[in-house]
């Protein structure tokens, strides 16, 4: 829906509200590139698609962070130090195990990625050597603890990360104790990738106006998980399930549209306000869920999903709403076997990449965000005694 400019009726007229910051750059950046009309995703210049097809989520996070592909020896280090930061402290497994059963993972990630913060507090932002072993403990602690959360929530000990396996293949394994099938890991990994960065959306925002009061990193990522774990941003995919389920048929996808355009009801994974065309994630998605039906079965919503897209074409496409990331997603995790509640966790376990890469950024040309409002409220009011007020 496009807004229209309510200009300030006071005397500061120069004063333009522009609901959500639609259209209000309020940073410079060179780390993701959208270009909306035409499909294309590029971090830090390199097209999205050539990213899943050629890199890994580490080489890829290591790109988004430190703005160049690492070197062969760079990128062997980068791993070996994640892989060795994996573990979580006994102490916060204990707290976890605190946790309600009944909580959702996003809140539990957000309160063990916060309670980071207490085991490496030192604030020492201006020196590399901090800056790097904050990004290494993030990318490498974030995937143990969502999945420790939901064995956990099952009464069951976390299972300890292996050593010998690779970075999206752990996590699988962290999740069911069973090594995944290469296919399963590989597709998982490029997932991970596509869902890195994607410029100043909502949680990336908050991240930097967090990282914006020099606080340290861990509250930064908390503040960005939180932001996250709204239904309007990452909570969507799972939506999308919820909607295929309730369609349940490929020929009910058209009455369904037609009713929710009737009603003005939101279509869960449509449109975004940077495409006016088909996200191109939404394409790559596409295919490795494909790929994944071809190797271990179909699953019938995504039969009903292609008709929700084909249907909704005509009716949808002429106002440049098409299929967003959120709309294939659900349907990849889901043949890998992930919960439907943990889809945006691992959301946030990929776009911690993103969030630290404008992390770093911020810091380095930083000013505290601190936009101006426009006022509506009362004017200069007269006070009144409490025994001489009225009830209304």
């Amino acid at each position: 829906m496009e807004h229209k400019a309510i200009e300030n009726s006071k005397n500061t007229s120069n004063l333009v509200l522009r609901p959500g910051l639609e259209g209000v750059p309020v940073t410079q950046s060179a780390i993701c590139d959208i270009d909306g009309n035409q499909g294309e995703l590029n971090y830090r210049g390199y097209p999205i698609a050539e990213l899943a097809a050629k890199s890994s989520f580490l080489e890829t996070t290591y790109l988004l962070i430190w703005g160049e592909l690492p070197s062969a020896n760079q990128l062997r280090e980068f791993e070996e130090a994640i892989q060795m930061h994996r573990r979580l402290s006994f102490r916060v497994r204990d707290m976890m195990k605190c946790f309600p059963e009944s909580g959702h993972p996003m809140d539990a990630l957000q309160s063990s990625a916060a309670s980071l913060g207490l085991f490496y507090s030192r604030r020492a932002i201006d020196d590399p050597e901090y800056i790097y072993d904050a990004v290494v403990r993030l990318i490498a602690k974030i995937p143990t603890m969502v999945a420790a959360f939901q064995l956990i929530r099952k009464g069951e000990d976390p299972i300890r990360p292996r050593d010998d396996l690779p970075y999206s293949a752990n996590f699988l394994y962290m999740l069911t104790e069973r090594e995944p099938d290469p296919l399963a890991a590989r597709v998982f990994d490029r997932c991970l990738i596509l869902h890195a960065e994607h410029s100043l959306n909502a949680s990336t925002f908050s991240a930097r106006v967090t990282a914006s009061t020099l606080t340290d990193p861990y509250a930064v990522i908390a503040s960005a998980v939180g932001t996250l774990a709204g239904p309007l941003h990452g909570g969507a995919n799972e939506d999308v399930i919820a909607m295929l389920e309730e369609i349940h048929s490929p020929d009910k996808a058209k009455e369904y549209l037609q009713r929710a355009i009737a009603e003005k009801s939101k279509i869960m994974g449509f449109g975004h306000r940077e495409y006016k065309v088909k996200d191109p994630r939404a394409t790559l998605l596409q295919s490795f869920a494909e790929d994944l039906f071809a190797r271990f079965g179909t699953d019938a919503m995504y039969d009903v999903a292609k008709a929700v897209e084909n249907e909704a074409s005509p009716l949808l496409g002429p106002k440049g709403i098409y299929p967003n990331v959120d709309f294939y997603s659900g349907l990849v995790y889901r043949k890998l076997g992930i919960p439907r509640d943990l889809f945006t966790p691992i959301f946030a376990i990929s776009r911690v990449a993103g969030w630290l890469a404008h992390w770093r950024e911020q810091l380095s040309a930083n000013r505290i965000f601190r936009p101006t409002q426009i006022y509506t409220g009362a004017k200069t009011r007269t006070w009144i005694a409490l025994d001489e007020r009225t009830k209304n």
